[in-house]
């Protein structure tokens, strides 16, 4: 191959690393810590950044984004020296480009560091009983603490998530055992409560049961007496208007009846003489008709 073409090919290539070291294209979410000689001159991007080329001026990528450490279970003592496993999620960004990078080596590792002391800082000072049921304070107050750390490194903390709080096996039995207690106390309670409902509403059904019979008795003895009164009522109209000798037939004819009856003892109404008084002159009157 010809020397002057392995030159013309190396020289490109040479200027091809000098124009990468020098054109420098930074997206949105990313930031160059440009540093002149070594010491720090500038936070660079987004967009087209030109630098001189190396040892002259050198860059540093910072993500701004937000990103999640995961700090493995942890086995720490709680107040009344219960141990217990917890792992949980830390969620930070960078907010300041130049400390994350000058101030601490690898903000990301410090940041785990940090949080597995201050966990068992906080855990420390909380009971067992509190640490199973406060974990949104706790979360809280682990954000707290660790951003009062990390701010110094340009590092802002947004979020701590607990994700699994393991108590001691004695313990969680004896929680299983509390849990399936209070299952079987709900579940008499609601029991006893159906019962006492339905006994309520089939107390409830018989009253308006006795109301309704006795309105309908009270109804019907009404009806009957109202029914009563309209016949005697009927009867007593009736009998205003009978000719007497219709009432003294009906009495003969009763008498004849009782004739018929073999009983040997007979009972004579003492309103029989005065109603056959007027049948008696009726004959008479017929018999005087006839002889003259």
């Amino acid at each position: 191959m010809d020397t002057s073409l392995l030159i013309t090919i190396a020289l490109a290539i040479i200027a091809l690393l000098i124009l990468r070291s020098i054109v420098h294209i930074v997206p949105e979410y990313q930031r160059l810590v440009v540093l002149f000689l070594g010491r720090f001159q500038r936070i660079a991007g987004p967009g087209l950044v030109l630098l001189l080329p190396p040892p002259i001026q050198t860059a540093q990528v910072v993500d701004l984004r937000e990103f999640v450490v995961e700090i493995p279970q942890q086995t720490t003592i709680s107040k009344d020296n219960a141990p217990i496993s917890i792992d949980f999620l830390i969620y930070q960004k960078v907010v300041e480009a130049a400390d994350s990078y000058l101030k601490v080596a690898n903000f990301r590792s410090a940041v785990q560091g940090i949080a597995t002391t201050t966990l068992r800082a906080v855990i420390g000072d909380i009971l067992l009983d509190d640490v199973l049921s406060k974990r949104e304070q706790i979360n809280e107050v682990l954000r707290s603490k660790l951003d009062d750390v990390t701010q110094r490194w340009g590092v802002k903390v947004t979020t701590v998530e607990i994700r699994e709080i393991t108590p001691p096996r004695d313990i969680q039995e004896a929680m299983n055992r509390q849990m399936s207690a209070e299952r079987n106390r709900r579940a008499a309670i609601l029991e006893a409560e159906g019962k006492k409902q339905s006994a309520i509403l089939v107390a409830e059904g018989d009253k308006q049961s006795n109301i309704l019979q006795a309105e309908g008795a009270r109804q019907a003895q009404i009806l009957r007496a109202e029914g009563f009164a309209l016949a005697l009522e009927a009867i007593n109209n009736t009998a205003a208007h009978v000719d007497p000798r219709t009432m003294t037939l009906q009495y003969l004819d009763a008498l004849r009846q009782l004739g018929a009856s073999p009983a040997t003892k007979f009972i004579i109404p003492t309103e029989f003489a005065a109603l056959a008084a007027p049948l008696a002159a009726f004959a008479r009157g017929d018999g005087e008709e006839k002889k003259a």
